[in-house]
């Protein structure tokens, strides 16, 4: 039989004996911890592929070194091994990153009313945690290629941060470095977090997933708009919810100068014990500009989320045209035309007004 035969066989058999094991060991392990220990039960689950990929690759080491091999053979065999050593470090660490940042998490909520410190840390992590999971699998491709002598030159190019000129990997790796950086200074000084109201190009929503390289901005009509990480370093935008979850609505409307505004000052500080949507703070009115034909009349209407302020200032809106239409009329918008006529006879040449 030919020894690459032999090695071939001899492999097929340590796979299918390093499964067996593994499964057995595996099977007593949870059974010892099936009362007890959550967090241990949880490991073994999540682990059970990359366990199994381990005992794998020590048989099929054990194989290698006692097969009848010639050297170069068997030299080529061990590199082919070092790959596999290293995918399984790579796995490892991601494993144990993701483990870890999971149960960190497990005591923050982010779906109650007052979720502000939880949404800190929820961002903070999964950022942070996507930036490690980007240059793990950086530094095990590059060591990867660094095993192979015919390639070592790109491995090389991708431990140096994709600077080394003429080389595609490094070039193609430069965007990535890019957002990964950016997605770092995101999760150290936070501008944006998880569940955030922004506005950004010209679209108002909520920050629905921060990717390694992208953020996903769920608008208000429920489509999604894709920014790149880089985009929030490097452009102003909007954060509504960057101190509190707490936010003031804006109403605007225009009227006649015959408006009461003391009347209707006090009929918003009525109808808002009234809107659930409404948490006690702030109601008020203002008029903020006089143009030649109308008054503009500012309600400031807090709440508690960004959800619950639009719909509470698409109510009040509502509530205030409604009442000026039903007890000022006279006071909607209108327009005044004034002729200059000389009426001698009747008014001694006053001015005649129509409305």
């Amino acid at each position: 039989m030919p020894s690459w035969a032999a090695t071939l066989i001899l492999l097929a058999f340590a796979v299918v004996a390093a499964l067996l094991v593994h499964s057995v060991v595996l099977r007593l392990l949870t059974a010892a911890f099936s009362h007890r220990a959550v967090y241990i039960q949880t490991v073994l689950r999540r682990t059970r592929k990359l366990t199994g990929a381990i005992a794998i690759f020590i048989a099929c080491a054990l194989i290698v070194q006692a097969a009848p091999l010639e050297e170069e053979a068997r030299a080529r065999l061990s590199s082919i091994l070092g790959v596999g050593l290293i995918a399984i470090l790579a796995w490892l660490a991601l494993t144990a990153v993701h483990v870890v940042s999971d149960t960190y998490l497990r005591r923050f909520r982010i779906d109650v009313a007052d979720n502000l410190a939880a949404r800190k840390q929820v961002t903070q992590v999964r950022i942070l945690r996507r930036a490690i999971d980007t240059m793990i699998v950086l530094l095990a491709i590059g060591a990867g290629l660094m095993t192979f002598e015919s390639v070592r030159q790109y491995g090389v190019s991708i431990f140096a941060s994709a600077g080394a000129a003429g080389l595609v990997l490094g070039f193609a790796a430069r965007p990535v470095l890019e957002n990964l950086i950016a997605g770092i200074q995101i999760a150290v000084t936070q501008p944006i977090r998880i569940d955030d109201a922004v506005v950004i190009e010209g679209e108002w929503g909520w920050i629905e997933e921060i990717g390694a390289t992208y953020v996903v901005i769920r608008i208000w009509d429920w489509r999604r708009l894709i920014v790149p990480l880089s985009y929030f370093i490097q452009n102003p935008f909007t954060n509504w919810t960057r101190e509190s979850a707490s936010i003031i609505g804006t109403v605007f409307l225009h009227a006649d100068y015959s408006l009461p505004v003391d009347q209707l000052r006090a009929y918003l500080a009525e109808l808002v014990k009234d809107i659930p949507l409404w948490d006690g703070k702030v109601a008020v009115i203002q008029v903020t500009e006089a143009t030649a034909r109308t008054i503009e009349i500012r309600a400031l209407v807090s709440a508690r989320t960004s959800p619950e302020a639009w719909d509470l200032r698409c109510e009040v809106r509502e509530k205030l045209v409604a009442w000026i239409r039903d007890h000022h009329p006279e006071s909607l918008p209108l327009v005044r035309s004034v002729s200059l006529t000389e009426n001698r006879e009747a008014d001694g040449g006053l001015l005649s007004e129509t409305q």
